[in-house]
């Protein structure tokens, strides 16, 4: 009999409610699990993320645009004292800086699209790999209870960073050109409000995840609508649609 690789083994995924109570599993698509990407180009994906989270607004103002008095701080000669020309020169308290930092031109990193979705893909495979995701059959509350989602969290082992994603609500902008924008719903209110107080704990919506919060969490609490979202933002590539 062929032995079943270990990516096969993990096509399906455990599916639980938010009282910890298994109910079934959840078929994954093969192209997600057994997803791949260089390493490098993950890296680099990453790097990117973080070069465009800053802002590049630092800025000082050098000598030239310091207001100060132009008083000479002590005379050219008779008394032994070095030269000085006046109190804006950058030894001086309130004088100006000397190779300060300045605002940056454009330092924005473009990402491929992609290329984001190629590492977005490996990274969530990788977690699906290692048995790090965890699916819940809905977030829907009646009111926020954060007991509820420490007690959920404790019972599946997640200790760590936790990243919870649940599904957006679409709506479509525009005129011509149209784009589907993923929001968030009034549904969504109640867990975000449930799990804000746990630490190491971040709510996004599909739309919103990143390479690099996939990275950091160590496990991930996803919904089954989703879970079908994201495969279908990151499998369709694959298909040429």
């Amino acid at each position: 009999m062929q032995r079943r690789s270990r990516v096969e083994e993990v096509t399906s995924l455990k599916k639980y409610n938010l009282k910890g109570e298994e109910l079934g599993s959840v078929e994954v698509s093969k192209d997600l699990a057994t997803a791949r990407s260089h390493s490098q180009s993950v890296k680099d994906y990453i790097i990117a993320l973080r070069a465009n989270a800053r802002q590049w607004s630092a800025s000082t103002k050098t000598r030239a645009e310091v207001k100060h008095t132009t008083k000479k701080p002590s005379p050219q000669k008779g008394q032994g004292r070095a030269r000085h020309g006046n109190l804006v020169a950058p030894q001086y308290r309130g004088g100006g800086r000397a190779f300060g930092p300045r605002p940056k031109f454009d330092m924005h990193v473009r990402i491929n699209r992609k290329e984001r979705k190629a590492a977005v893909r490996a990274l969530i495979a990788e977690k699906i790999r290692e048995g790090h995701i965890i699916v819940v059959d809905s977030f829907e509350m009646e009111e926020p209870r954060t007991k509820v989602m420490r007690a959920f969290f404790q019972e599946r082992g997640c200790d760590r960073r936790v990243l919870v994603i649940g599904e957006g609500a679409f709506v479509e902008i525009g005129g011509e050109r149209k784009r589907c924008l993923s929001v968030c719903s009034l549904g969504h209110e109640n867990i975000k409000k449930s799990v804000s107080n746990l630490p190491g704990v971040e709510f996004r919506l599909v739309g919103e995840v990143d390479g690099q919060g996939v990275a950091l969490a160590k496990d991930i609490v996803i919904s089954q609508e989703a879970l079908s979202e994201l495969e279908g933002w990151l499998v369709k590539s694959l298909k040429g649609e």
